[in-house]
């Protein structure tokens, strides 16, 4: 298969964060049928409506990037980051006490999360077209921010907050007419892909 499979932000369920602090819509996920205590890597997009703590998660590694809103100070482990620029990526210890403070009302923040011992992440903006080429136990999430991003193979386009997953059998071409988050996750091996 070329062309990665299409994830629209419109078929996501919302549910409550772990510590029933806000929301989150996950936008892909490794399929093992795990759950939040021992998934091996999760993609979401989280609306912070209030100041509070965030979700405490034992082994797990987190990137976060703000992509809507005036951002946010993180107090992570009693020390103080602020996340005022969109598409800046920002990475942290998901077992670090972290609070947050909001700068001025609602934000939405794209959450990569990963289980320290099984999977790595790395995120990136793009904002020109690139290819996508398969790699074993590698996964590519593309995620529209703003703007569109257009995939070759399969003629579709991807909206605000669309993705296009990519796993190690598939292939693409994309144009990005705005920004894009480019994830990408390396499975240690034997731990489950897709």
């Amino acid at each position: 298969m070329t062309g990665g499979q299409v994830l629209r932000s419109h078929d996501r369920p919302v549910s409550r964060w772990k510590n029933g602090g806000g929301l989150t819509r996950e936008v892909a996920a490794d399929a093992s049928g795990a759950g939040m205590e021992d998934f091996v890597w999760r993609v979401s997009l989280a609306d912070i409506a209030r100041s509070g703590p965030f979700s405490s998660f034992a082994g797990v590694d987190r990137i976060i990037t703000l992509v809507d809103g005036a951002g946010m100070e993180l107090i992570v482990d009693g020390v103080s980051h602020t996340i005022a620029d969109a598409y800046e990526p920002f990475s942290f210890r998901g077992d670090a006490v972290t609070d947050c403070r909001l700068l001025s009302g609602p934000a939405v923040d794209l959450n990569v999360m990963t289980r320290r011992t099984r999977a790595t992440a790395h995120v990136r903006m793009a904002r020109e077209g690139f290819s996508v080429v398969p790699r074993t136990g590698v996964l590519v999430l593309v995620i529209a921010l703003t703007g569109t991003v257009g995939v070759e193979e399969s003629d579709v386009t991807l909206d605000r907050f669309d993705a296009v997953l990519f796993s190690d059998r598939d292939a693409g071409a994309l144009r990005v007419d705005g920004v894009a988050a480019v994830v990408t996750v390396t499975t240690a091996s034997g731990s489950p892909g897709t």
